[in-house]
């Protein structure tokens, strides 16, 4: 790889690391390549990224993006979002499908270290579309409970008039 690879990737890296709020690292050693495609699949339709890059050029961009440092070795896969709750689903999902090949190892939420346990908790946690759906009924369950309401009373009217 050429000076010149190496500082595209750098860059690159850089400028995805500093608009993500989520970054997690995970060993993919023993994943077939047709697994990885999958994750890939199921990342780009979440709206996560992933790559395989070494170890030493993420740490540099981890460093100009003015991250946390992370103590990267082995063989690592990167997966990151805009938000912090996407990346974390995807790496989860594919680590308990994938149980024997795939590890989460550590990542960065929010500019700060976090550990397995952390990720697998924001993985948990509901997504953008299900907290929308969520407050959409919220909103709309005192307007569903009045015209219940005005329903039931105007039955009791025409029974009182009949």
């Amino acid at each position: 790889m050429t000076k010149t690879q190496k500082s595209e990737i750098i860059g690159f890296l850089t400028e995805e690391f500093k608009t993500s709020e989520a970054i997690v690292v995970a060993n993919y050693k023993g994943s077939s390549h047709k697994a990885l495609e999958g994750l890939r699949k199921s990342a780009r339709e979440a709206g996560t990224k992933v790559q395989v890059a070494k170890n030493s050029l993420v740490g540099i961009a981890l460093k100009n993006a003015e991250l946390e440092k992370l103590e990267l070795t082995g063989t690592n896969i990167f997966i990151w979002a805009e938000d912090q709750i996407s990346a974390c689903k995807v790496a989860d999902k594919f680590a308990s499908a994938n149980q024997d090949t795939f590890v989460i190892k550590t990542g960065i939420i929010d500019g700060c270290a976090a550990d397995v346990a952390k990720i697998s908790a924001f993985a948990k946690l509901p997504g953008r579309e299900e907290l929308l759906g969520m407050l959409a009924a919220t909103w709309m369950a005192p307007v569903a409970n009045f015209t219940i309401g005005l329903e039931a009373l105007r039955v009791k009217k025409e029974e009182e008039v009949a």
